[in-house]
């Protein structure tokens, strides 16, 4: 009895054995696939991703164009609009401030520290042939013509464009600076080389907005004296006042900075040779009123000589002949 009671319990014991090892093989197969189906996600996904990552290269814009083994017409639709689309997203530029952020205030105008033309142009990588320039990261709201007229002034110029081309890129201004040269040894006429840099400046960009008229000797000591376009005639230098009585006689004022901004520095010189002052002046500008209207753009005569685009301006050399006789002196 004690035999069959053992063989009985030996047999339970074997079947419950066999039950696990039957439930352990179960589980371990389980585990197996589970494992072998990850294996295969896993896989799948990095190709996808591989693949994704040579999409852009895929030149699916062009009909006779080149797709590699998978063809364009394989490829996801939501893909083949992101790699056709990515090139046509581009931010447009926001106009650029009235007030530019970048501005400094009072400057310290100095010109005892030997200045190069190779420095001014080290220092301005931005500015493109001809002196002309305009802000990457904004839209100018105006182009600005800067006239200056010239003649044996190149120590000046130098330090001119030292201190005026980062105050302009300051400014958020679209600029171009040109050189009226006088050919020729004859009486210097600043107000005739004026009026031929209007019409060479606009012969070469009619787009400019407005023009400004400078001095080579005179450098601003403040940059929020803002160089841009204004409803009325402006007078910057208000610290090296003129008269406007031309302006003022054709019914138009003349705007000024504040007197605190519009202060400039004068680049001391000698007189130079046939600059001497006009002993009529005074009597020109009396009839002014009577001259004003046949004396001017419309009866400008001159000879262009050569205009060259140089790094940081550009050179308009003209003849402007000789100024009639002086009466002499009763």
């Amino acid at each position: 009895m004690s035999r069959l009671l053992v063989g009985v319990t030996l047999e339970r014991i074997c079947k419950a054995v066999l039950l696990l090892c039957l439930l352990h093989f179960l589980i371990i197969m389980i585990l197996y696939f589970d494992v072998y189906a990850q294996r295969l996600d896993f896989f799948s996904r990095f190709n996808m991703r591989n693949s994704s990552r040579t999409l852009p290269y895929v030149n699916v814009s062009r009909p006779n164009g080149t797709a590699g083994p998978l063809g364009p017409e394989l490829l996801a639709p939501s893909v083949k609009s992101v790699s056709m689309n990515s090139t046509v997203t581009e931010k447009p530029l926001p106009p650029c401030p009235e007030m530019p952020p970048g501005l400094v205030g009072r400057l310290l105008i100095e010109f005892s520290t030997p200045m190069s033309m190779e420095r001014v142009q080290r220092e301005n990588p931005d500015v493109r042939e001809g002196g002309k320039y305009s802000p990457p990261d904004c839209v100018p709201r105006q182009k600005v013509a800067i006239l200056i007229p010239f003649r044996h002034r190149e120590h000046h110029l130098k330090y001119w464009l030292h201190y005026l081309h980062p105050i302009l890129r300051r400014q958020k201004v679209s600029y171009g600076i040109y050189i009226i040269n006088q050919f020729g040894e004859d009486t210097f006429n600043r107000a005739k080389l004026l009026n031929v840099g209007f019409l060479e400046a606009l012969r070469d960009d009619e787009s400019y907005d407005c023009f400004i008229f400078s001095d080579v000797d005179l450098v601003p000591m403040d940059d929020r004296n803002l160089y841009r376009c204004y409803d009325q005639p402006r007078h910057f230098a208000v610290a090296m006042d003129k008269f406007g009585f031309r302006i003022s006689l054709n019914g138009m004022k003349v705007s000024r900075p504040d007197a605190r901004i519009g202060r400039y520095r004068m680049i001391k010189h000698e007189r130079d040779r046939h600059n001497e002052p006009n002993p009529q002046r005074f009597t020109k500008i009396q009839n002014t009123k009577v001259t004003m209207k046949r004396d001017g753009i419309g009866s400008l005569q001159y000879r262009l000589v050569e205009v060259v685009r140089r790094p940081m301006y550009t050179n308009v050399t003209v003849e402007i002949g000789r100024p009639p006789p002086r009466p002499p002196r009763g």
